[in-house]
């Protein structure tokens, strides 16, 4: 009578750990869904989505606040008008997403579209190194990222979205290649080549430099013959002719113009060039940032990869399990026949 009772305390202790772990293994796939009073939202993001799946989280500063629900083209779901509107609204993605308003503390659509109005945006973000995304609710500079306005009518509430972190980097490198493309260089140089050649060729030519130096020269030819001859008198008068002369030489509107335009070339040539050596450090910078970030990612995302198709294919060999013979899986083998 012992064999018999411990065979049942046994395949009763078995049948007990059977039930804890289908407890356990329901309440760990409900763990993260949402209460029946959760509100769908809806955003449009301008750039690529690579990385967002739906069911990844949705944060406000780090704390978990909702889920992915949609992923899609804003084409496939609003289909436009015309042309222009194809053309400008309608390269998002349209991005939907579920909120409990107990964790997010929005109790009504009320209450988000006053924080809407006050900068709550969406943005798309990655965690940590791993490369995987989710949405990211936080409230910036309502002026600076301003409301969109839609030419489509939303089936749910609208949250603004503003470009990552990634995209702005990418958007300001961009713009400064724009810039240092659009810069006129060659006619900077064509410029200073110019006055260069203008300078070298002034004090021995017929310009109004060669000029000014001929007249100083023969000035203080006639104050050396007037110190050494002491004709005082005459000396002043040859004084006021060289001054009457230099006046109305600086004063003629050939030599304003010429100093002017050496000046504004001077000005323009001096700005150009303390603008190069910052662009190209910044574009040196900003290159390096985006390869360092594409080789951490991409070394990263392999052993997650490898993983994910790992638990997966168990998850599936465990499903074909429970739906060919759940007793079995539950709760194992029947106990051999009693001798």
């Amino acid at each position: 009578m012992a064999k018999p009772r411990r065979l049942y305390v046994r395949v009763g202790i078995l049948i007990l750990a059977g039930l804890l772990l289908s407890i356990g293994f329901v309440l760990f796939l409900t763990a993260g869904r949402l209460g029946k009073s959760a509100e769908i939202f809806e955003t449009y993001l301008g750039e690529s989505v690579t990385g967002l799946e739906p069911g990844a989280p949705v944060r406000y500063r780090g704390v978990r606040i909702g889920q992915l629900t949609e992923i899609g083209l804003v084409n496939a779901v609003y289909p436009p008008d015309n042309r222009q509107n194809a053309a400008v609204a309608y390269q998002l993605v349209l991005v939907r997403f579920a909120i409990d308003p107990e964790r997010a503390s929005m109790p009504n659509l009320q209450a988000v579209q006053q924080a809407v109005d006050h900068g709550l945006r969406a943005r798309l973000s990655s965690q940590g190194l791993t490369g995987v995304s989710y949405i990211e609710l936080d409230f910036v500079d309502p002026e600076r990222f301003p409301i969109r306005q839609l030419p489509w009518k939303p089936v749910y509430a609208v949250i603004p979205s503003v470009p990552s972190t990634v995209a702005q980097v990418q958007n300001a490198a961009e713009d400064i290649l724009s810039r240092i493309e659009k810069a006129p260089i060659e006619q900077i140089l064509a410029d200073i080549s110019a006055i260069t050649g203008s300078l070298r060729g002034q004090p021995n030519g017929d310009g109004d430099l060669a000029r000014t130096l001929h007249e100083a020269a023969e000035t203080m030819a006639a104050l050396r013959q007037a110190v050494v001859g002491s004709d005082v008198a005459g000396t002043m008068d040859q004084l006021r002719s060289v001054a009457t002369n230099l006046n109305t030489l600086t004063s003629g509107p050939e030599a304003k113009q010429a100093l002017t335009s050496i000046a504004a070339a001077a000005a323009e040539m001096r700005t150009a060039i303390s603008r190069l050596p910052a662009a190209i450090n910044s574009l040196e910078q900003t290159a390096r940032a985006a390869r360092g970030v594409t080789q951490d990612t991409n070394a990263d995302l392999s052993p997650i990869l490898r993983d994910l198709r790992a638990v997966a294919s168990n998850l599936r060999d465990t499903t074909e399990l429970l739906r060919r013979s759940p007793g079995q899986a539950i709760f194992g083998a029947p106990p051999p026949p009693n001798r």
